[in-house]
């Protein structure tokens, strides 16, 4: 027998037509974004691999987009880095070919960042006039776009710390500036996740939900434990492992004072906390595999906890290689793209246990 929909139920089967497909809109724009801000990242973790971030002294959002076109704006620009104490103390008597290498590495984070900022407020504003953005995530987009903005204010803030009386950029400052990056760039994520079709599996155990916001939250942790490894290039000493200074446990972890300042300062006891932060969240990730599978190994939500499993393992990794072979380029970009990675399934797979986000618009089934 063929069902007879009157002309309320077809046109709101034609509303939830429209609205998946502006869903469908909205995703492929979020994930253009997604994928520029994972750039973004990788290009500034490049940037302080290579010293290159206080290359650039002043703050021109606008002007700044021109790079020296001329031998004597070239010239210019290596004046205003002589006066800094990086050049003073470290690179004094740079040649002007090498000074270039650095400028172009701050250069093209700085344009990628400006890029994104129109990535995302061009198509806001787009799909906003057409009526393709959701009342409900009007507010949550906005605010990722002043989230944007209120970065690269704290991208200056973070490079104006070494331009005066240090040779590098404050950790602190460094670690906030990813943070931002990390918590936009996983906003993103979370809210191009909500707008997919998710299955309708129950969870596998009542703390299922809970263990994956737990492994969300200490991944955000990890990743600021790595923003000071970085700060502090703690990467760059004690390259061995599993021990680290010839113990498993190394002396020196708590000689400065006040104790709750090595945390924070001390190159080693910011490694060796990073270190074991890498191995419980291994641990607690496969703790959350075995009881998913156990419980509900066919549901997706036990398949996406072997995923973030893996991807964990092959992070853990990729960690390791780069610390025993000094922290070369391409390896600690991968280490920090990698985290990226996890960060993004970490936030997807706690998504999926909420479902997706509710239409505007649905059809009523009535027996």
């Amino acid at each position: 027998m063929t069902a007879v929909l009157t002309g309320t139920e077809l046109q709101v089967r034609k509303d939830i037509a429209r609205v998946d497909a502006d869903r469908k809109a909205v995703r492929i724009w979020l994930g253009v974004v997604i994928f520029a801000l994972f750039c973004l990242v990788l290009v500034g973790g490049a940037t302080r691999l290579t010293d290159s971030g206080l290359s650039i002294t002043q703050w021109k959002p606008i002007h700044g987009v021109i790079p020296p076109l001329t031998t004597a704006e070239w010239e210019e620009e290596l004046e205003l880095y002589r006066q800094i104490p990086e050049y003073q103390q470290i690179n004094k008597g740079m040649s002007l070919d090498e000074f270039k290498f650095i400028f172009w590495w701050e250069w093209a984070h700085r344009l990628l960042a400006r890029m994104i900022g129109l990535i995302f407020a061009l198509p806001l504003a787009y799909f906003w006039i057409r009526g393709k953005i959701e009342p409900s995530l009007r507010a949550p987009l906005v605010g990722l776009l002043a989230l944007g903005g209120l970065q690269g204010f704290i991208g200056w803030w973070m490079v104006s710390s070494g331009l005066s009386e240090r040779v590098d950029v404050s950790q602190y400052r460094l670690a906030v500036h990813l943070m931002m990056a990390c918590f936009i760039f996983a906003s993103c994520v979370w809210i191009y996740r909500s707008l997919y079709p998710h299955t309708d599996d129950a969870a596998p155990t009542e703390k299922s939900r809970l263990f994956a916001g737990v492994l969300l939250v200490m991944t955000l942790v990890q990743i600021y434990l790595g923003a000071l490894v970085a700060g502090l290039d703690a990467g760059f000493s004690y390259n061995t492992w599993p021990l680290m200074d010839g113990a498993l446990v190394p002396q020196g972890l708590f000689v400065q004072s006040p104790a709750w300042i090595n945390i924070f300062e001390n190159p080693k006891t910011v490694q060796y906390i990073h270190r074991i932060g890498a191995y419980i969240l291994w641990a607690v990730a496969l703790l959350h595999m075995i009881q998913c599978l156990r419980a509900a190994p066919q549901t997706t939500h036990a398949r996406r906890s072997v995923v973030l499993f893996a991807l964990i393992s092959i992070q853990a990794v990729i960690g390791i290689v780069t610390l025993v072979t000094q922290v070369p380029l391409h390896a600690g970009v991968t280490h920090q793209g990698m985290a990226l990675v996890v960060l993004a399934f970490a936030v997807a797979h706690l998504r999926g246990f909420y479902g997706e986000r509710p239409k505007p618009v649905a059809v009523e089934v009535r027996d």
